[in-house]
């Protein structure tokens, strides 16, 4: 894939990815570009953001000079309260995951594959810490929205036929959004939904290794 093909940057993936909300839902926000999505909830649209270290009610986040250092997300960035937060152990928090109470996690990736498989914990040979709450969450809530670059560093489609990473989850992945569009996980491979701005058909289509039906 060419260099010059930017499509989205991470605030107008994190927007679009926004659009999948819907009011009433509880929601989990992973670490990464998934974060920024509190700050483009669509007007009338009231969702309850849940973190797995035990917050619930996650507001935006805080303007410079406001950072309040206790109140953080699963990712240790800081965040802000709103009047109805409520705070709990990670046990119970992860007893609502568990629970199918959580109706949709907007999750990083390493890499997707076309059957919905998803690798977004580890990279084998490097420290990890842990896969943090992300396999209860795909395994837990009613729908996974992964939100990535659509090429690494060197260029490669992480949009894949198969993962080569370590799996979080099989066949958890129901729409994929990344800086050169929005894809769905059909059956037989993907269906685009959406190109992104300044991005054509081909160049999505060739920057993807997975099968696109359609």
């Amino acid at each position: 894939m060419s260099d010059v093909i930017k499509g989205w940057d991470r605030n107008q993936m994190a927007a679009r990815a926004a659009q999948e909300l819907q009011d009433g839902w509880y929601v989990n926000l992973g670490i990464g570009i998934p974060t920024l999505v509190a700050n483009y909830i669509p007007d009338g649209v009231e969702v309850t953001l849940q973190s797995e270290n035990g917050m619930l009610g996650i507001g935006p986040f805080p303007y410079e000079g406001e950072e309040d250092p206790d109140l953080i997300n699963a990712g240790k960035q800081t965040v802000t309260e709103l009047p109805q937060t409520a705070y709990f152990d990670s046990a119970e928090s992860f007893a609502m995951i568990r629970g199918g109470k959580i109706a949709m996690a907007i999750l990083g990736a390493m890499e997707v594959a076309e059957n919905g498989d998803l690798a977004n914990w580890m990279i084998p040979k490097k420290l990890v810490k842990g896969m943090g709450g992300a396999m209860d969450l795909v395994a837990g809530v009613k729908r996974v929205v992964v939100v990535m670059d659509h090429t690494n560093k060197a260029g490669r489609s992480k949009v894949l036929k198969a993962c080569t990473l370590p799996l979080t989850g099989k066949a958890v992945v129901n729409r994929i959004v990344t800086n050169l569009g929005v894809l769905d996980v059909v059956e037989g491979g993907l269906k685009i939904v959406q190109i992104a701005d300044g991005v054509t058909e081909a160049e999505l289509r060739a920057a993807t290794e997975a099968t696109i039906v359609g």
